[in-house]
């Protein structure tokens, strides 16, 4: 009798093993399609060179892996140059609006981009504070883009405050890094 309890726990225990394992599986999750991963990101992935599909290649009107390989080079550049601010300030700067001129060069260059235009702050201030100021550094920014004229361009803003710092320093260059505001390219 005893042996006969022992392989019916065996059998069960290898049964439930079996199961345990095959429920522990790693699953495949799809990525969206056109998507390579991270907003914002043009590396490669789903959906062809860049991470885009063709009609989205087409939306910007462009057809060629030459075109492809400038918009992602110009598209990274655009992404990687911030403008920076004064403390407790939002105006825009004469270096600031000399980086937002390349920026029109770029949207007009590509008009059907969209393009969100985030504020960050340093973290010195209240959350709210960093909050308020970032919006202000961010549509700055975003009245000096769209006060050029630009069409077919979708410009978005939004403000992370402090709770997003480039540097991670408490002192004064660490401080002026985070001061910025940077424009994510949205796909």
């Amino acid at each position: 009798m005893r042996d006969s309890i022992g392989r019916v726990v065996g059998v069960l225990l290898i049964v439930f093993l079996i199961g345990f394992t095959g429920a522990c599986s790693k699953k495949q999750v799809p990525s969206q399609p056109g998507m390579s991963g991270a907003p914002g990101a043009f590396g490669p992935g789903a959906g062809g060179p860049g991470g885009m599909d063709d009609a989205k290649w087409r939306e910007l009107g462009i057809t060629t892996e030459a075109e492809k390989r400038e918009f992602l080079d110009r598209a990274q550049a655009f992404e990687n140059q911030d403008i920076y601010f004064d403390y407790d300030a939002y105006t825009l700067t004469q270096p600031a609006q000399r980086v937002l001129d390349e920026k029109l060069a770029f949207l007009k260059r590509y008009p059907k981009v969209r393009v969100t235009v985030e504020g960050h702050c340093d973290e010195r201030g209240t959350t709210e504070y960093n909050m308020a100021l970032g919006e202000r550094r961010a549509n700055s920014a975003y009245q000096y883009l769209a006060n050029a004229g630009l069409q077919g361009v979708k410009l978005t803003s939004i403000s992370y405050g402090k709770e997003r710092p480039i540097a991670t320093g408490h002192d004064e260059a660490s401080w002026a890094k985070n001061r910025r505001a940077h424009f994510a390219i949205n796909y």
